[in-house]
């Protein structure tokens, strides 16, 4: 059995892999980087990969040219958005709301939606 389509795409895979080397460098190797990508870079892929996974859920599910509704997307968007940067910084003290990433969020969105929010056709 083959991995769904949206898992094999290559922006899944290197969105994957890129946080793997965000999250490798921040715990372990210490490299310095600039302070928008350590700032947002985490922000912008979660919820292509998220998103990624409950597509290939969907699928798995409702066929394999299923996609999900854009209002989904948008649902998705609107509650990492309030959970991380409204309600969670409120109880914790470790958590800092950014209007920044409320948009980093958005565009993750908006690459999951373009790119990655498609049927998968293949025929084998």
């Amino acid at each position: 059995m083959r991995l769904p389509a949206v898992l094999r795409h290559p922006l899944f895979v290197g969105s994957v892999l890129l946080y793997g080397a965000y999250q490798l460098n921040k715990r372990g190797l210490h490299w310095p980087l600039p302070a928008w990508l350590t700032s947002y870079l985490s922000d912008v892929l979660c919820l292509p990969v998220i998103l990624s996974l409950a597509l290939a859920a969907h699928q798995a599910l409702y066929g394999r040219r299923a996609t999900l509704p854009g209002a989904w997307v948008l649902a998705a968007w609107v509650t990492v958005a309030l959970w991380f940067e409204v309600l969670l910084p409120r109880w914790s003290a470790m958590a800092v709301a950014d209007p920044g990433d409320a948009l980093a969020y958005a565009a993750g969105a908006f690459i999951f939606q373009r790119w990655l929010n498609k049927p998968d056709v293949r025929f084998s």
